[in-house]
């Protein structure tokens, strides 16, 4: 029979559901500071999650249903949060000239410089990994990563734009290492990226 990893039974005799557990925590803590940052602006969480993410990413991303998936929400609730955006002054709408109801969204002045502002919020996040020696840091990057790639799978995170779900990624020679097809070279581990801009969908 299956055990909770909240189980402490279970979780006191199995390092599977410690690092379960030890995820948990970290994920509050991501929610703690994104909370208190959003506080600190007049924002919620999701709208200064949205700023942040039109201030580092491009066009093609910057619509209401691209960002439904990026968040795992409906249309409905980006909309919502876009309006509210818009009525802050941190936002504007550029409207398609074939199609009016569809439009792209440009951080305005005061929307970057907030978005700029509130994007170090993981700082607190950063500073142990920061310790971390070369070695540790290479290792948690490419297991994190592994976590993350059978979210994908799993359909429990839909959007990614990492190097192991893109078409330039390949395994290095004899199945070792990691190479990328679009610059044409190996790529060490800690070159692998979790966001890449010239990500192509597999």
């Amino acid at each position: 029979m299956n055990r909770s990893d909240f189980d402490l039974g279970q979780q006191n005799q199995s390092t599977d559901s410690k690092i379960v557990a030890s995820l948990e925590r970290i994920a509050q803590a991501f929610r703690v500071l994104l909370w208190n940052e959003s506080k600190t602006n007049g924002l919620s969480p999701i709208q200064m999650q949205v700023l942040i993410f039109l201030l580092h990413h491009g066009e093609e991303m910057r619509k209401v249903s691209y960002l439904a998936s990026e968040f795992n929400m409906t249309k409905a609730t980006i909309s919502d949060t876009v309006k509210a955006l818009e009525q802050k002054g941190l936002i504007s709408k550029e409207y398609d000239q074939y199609d009016t109801r569809s439009y792209c969204i440009h951080l305005s002045a005061a929307g970057k410089a907030i978005a700029g502002r509130t994007a170090l919020f993981t700082k607190e996040l950063k500073a142990p990994i920061e310790l971390l020696d070369a070695d540790d840091k290479e290792n948690l990057l490419l297991s994190l990563i592994g976590i993350i790639r059978h979210l994908n799978k799993t359909g429990i995170i839909t959007i990614q734009r990492m190097c192991f779900t893109c078409s330039h990624y390949r395994p290095g020679p004899g199945g070792n290492g990691h190479f990328c097809q679009l610059i044409n070279q190996s790529l060490a581990p800690t070159e692998l990226r979790v966001d890449c801009p010239e990500h192509l969908p597999m």
